[in-house]
């Protein structure tokens, strides 16, 4: 499961964010803090809080003129990529595409050292705690923007999963089309595509010259992408898939303009730049690649990898921890498994797995079977949220199909967020490709995850935070967002859902996926696993189809690290969750802790922890919580 959401830890994985949201990964703010235990002091050189005391209208005059600084840096931030801009629903810049070329990427970081000095230079003395988070917060990340440009993680802008090749497809999904302007605003950013695909070459040609490659067999796997993009021809392709329906905004008289323009582009412009990418890729590009899986293998790998965990995860864990950690959890999940395979009648949890493996009850009977299933589960759900939360979605979520050329690396389902406006819904894409392959025993966990109360739900209520600048509601951390989708899997359970002791079996299955991820992505990016043994380990230690199997060591593979924030974040909420319960009693309640999580947005796990533990504080000695009803 992913989010597929815009995520910034550099400039260019801000890009990759959309995929994360169709692909895998989400929008996050790099990591603020580690989620130990140690100091949590800003790493500028803003002067604290208790520094000499400052005049309240001084104090008010200084906050405005942060807070100015604040709007200044998002406005610029949309103003540079304006696609990311669409994909928030700011639609002033929809005709255009942000720069994607080395000089781009370099004005870019630049223009960042600027604005962290002006930052730097801030009197935060007598601010408001939310106003010395929103320091912290962003200067944290203009500081991990720089230093992931000074590792050149934007010189490997091409793989299976994450690729700009990609990029540009999931961009057309969160294009608004609801009126002529805004269809001759697409038409003009169409054009703009096969300059991508040439910045996106020259780009990999220098990455290629600094040993920054992907593994061969991968970008063996982008060129076919590529391929499967340039092969679908008119109104088939992705590209011209708004001219299936024209909202009725749009003149009967403008639509066959629009249509023959959007097809002339594609078919004429798109389809061989994306073949002339193709060529690039299989001839000169993927026979550079690098013949080892891990990051390790790249030059200054070892500090990539850590640089990818404290993005992803806000942890200062070191691999080996981080290895450690997954197989203590898988440990204990399977010993959970285990208990209810025997429940069911089985010796043993091989035996059941292998058992559910083999019985085509288990298994889907058709792709639209799959969707609906997801669909039911989440509209079961939505009647049971008022138990848990105060805070509710208003935006509405739907689900569909993968599309099919992306089936085989496309992980089981994956989360769009809707625009703050609601106009357009969350989106839930599903892997539908060969369903009889498909184990049904999952789907529930998954439509809570990538639903609600999982993602959809969270991201929602993030948008309608009135009180917090843009940075942090329409971004966040990734280990707080995946960490909610991971623990909101259990909330269906707590309510009296999960009625079938197969669909129970497959919660801990999903569970187990993302503790065996600790292990992997350790394993071959630090302890230099080969594939081979990360797809045993698979099979060992999962009930995961072949097919899965397959397409998610690829993905550890190609993104180092970002498999790991679903953990640590889970691990994390559970801590606090339990913390809230020791310390407060009968007066816990579940939907006041729960709206607490939710109510400041994606923060790093620290952060996250400052602010349970200061409700926790807070909470009256005659508070009652309600009860959830069964």
């Amino acid at each position: 499961m992913t989010l597929a959401y815009p995520h910034r830890p550099s400039r260019s994985a801000l890009r990759i964010a959309a995929l994360s949201a169709a692909l895998a990964g989400a929008i996050f703010l790099p990591a603020a803090y580690a989620a130990d235990n140690t100091a949590t002091a800003p790493t500028s050189n803003v002067r604290a809080t208790a520094a000499a005391p400052a005049g309240a209208g001084d104090v008010a005059a200084r906050t405005r003129q942060f807070n100015a600084l604040v709007d200044e840096q998002w406005e610029g931030l949309m103003r540079e990529l304006p696609e990311q801009a669409s994909f928030f629903g700011d639609y002033r810049y929809n005709a255009a595409w942000s720069d994607f070329s080395l000089a781009g990427a370099k004005r870019h970081n630049e223009a960042t050292r600027r604005l962290l000095a002006r930052l730097q230079a801030v009197d935060s003395t007598g601010f408001a705690d939310s106003d010395l988070l929103n320091h912290r917060l962003l200067v944290r990340w203009l500081e991990n923007d720089i230093q992931g440009y000074e590792l050149k993680t934007n010189q490997m802008p091409l793989d299976q999963f994450n690729g700009t090749h990609l990029f540009l497809t999931i961009m057309v999904k969160a294009f608004p089309f609801n009126d002529t302007q805004q269809y001759d605003d697409y038409l003009v950013r169409l054009r703009g595509i096969p300059r991508i695909l040439d910045q996106v070459t020259e780009v990999a040609r220098e990455g290629a010259k600094n040993g920054l490659m992907q593994p061969r067999y991968l970008l063996d796997k982008v060129a076919a992408q590529c391929n499967g993009i340039a092969d679908v021809a008119g109104e088939d392709s992705v590209f011209a898939a708004s001219l299936k329906k024209f909202p009725d905004s749009v003149p009967a008289a403008e639509r066959e303009r629009l249509r023959k323009q959007i097809l002339e582009v594609v078919d004429q412009q798109i389809r061989p730049a994306y073949r002339r990418l193709a060529e690039f890729v299989a001839k000169e590009y993927a026979p550079q690649g690098r013949q080892q899986y891990g990051v390790w293998s790249v030059p200054n790998g070892d500090a990539l990898y850590r640089y990818a965990i404290e993005q992803f995860t806000s942890s200062s864990m070191t691999p080996e921890q981080i290895h450690r950690l997954g197989l203590s959890e898988v440990e204990r999940i399977e010993r959970a498994q285990t208990e209810i395979a025997q429940r069911l009648g089985y010796a043993d949890l091989k035996t059941a797995r292998k058992a559910i493996a083999a019985d085509p009850a288990r298994h889907a009977k058709s792709r639209e079977q799959i969707l609906e299933l997801y669909r039911q589960y989440i509209a079961t759900m939505e009647k049971r949220l008022p138990d848990l939360f105060g805070t509710l979605p208003t935006t509405a979520v739907q689900v569909q199909a993968v599309e099919a050329w992306r089936e085989k690396e496309a992980s089981s389902a994956q989360y769009m967020p809707g625009t703050p406006d609601g106009k357009r819904p969350g989106l839930i894409t599903v892997n539908t490709g060969e369903p009889e392959k498909r184990l049904l025993t999952t789907v529930e966990a998954i439509a809570y995850h990538e639903g609600v109360p999982g993602h959809h739900l969270q991201l929602s209520v993030a948008r309608g935070l009135p009180a917090l600048p843009k940075f942090r509601t329409l971004t966040g951390q990734l280990a707080y967002i995946e960490g909610w989708g991971l623990y909101s899997e259990d909330l269906g359970k707590e309510v009296g859902l999960y009625q079938d002791p197969y669909s129970d079996f497959g919660r801990l299955s999903q569970e187990l996926i993302r503790a065996n991820r600790l292990v992997l992505d350790s394993g071959v990016h630090h302890q230099r696993w080969s594939r081979e043994q990360m797809v045993q380990w698979m099979r060992d230690h999962s009930d995961m189809e072949e097919p899965i199997i397959q397409a998610e060591a690829d993905r550890y593979i190609a993104w180092p690290g970002q498999a790991l924030a679903y953990k640590v974040g889970q691990l994390k909420i559970r801590e606090l969750r339990a913390r809230a319960e020791s310390q407060l009693g009968a007066r816990f309640d579940i939907r006041a802790f729960h709206d607490q999580i939710l109510g400041g947005g994606a923060l790093p796990l620290r952060e996250l922890e400052t602010r349970i533990d200061r409700w926790i504080a807070s909470v009256p000695a005659d508070a009652a919580p309600a009860k959830v009803a069964k």
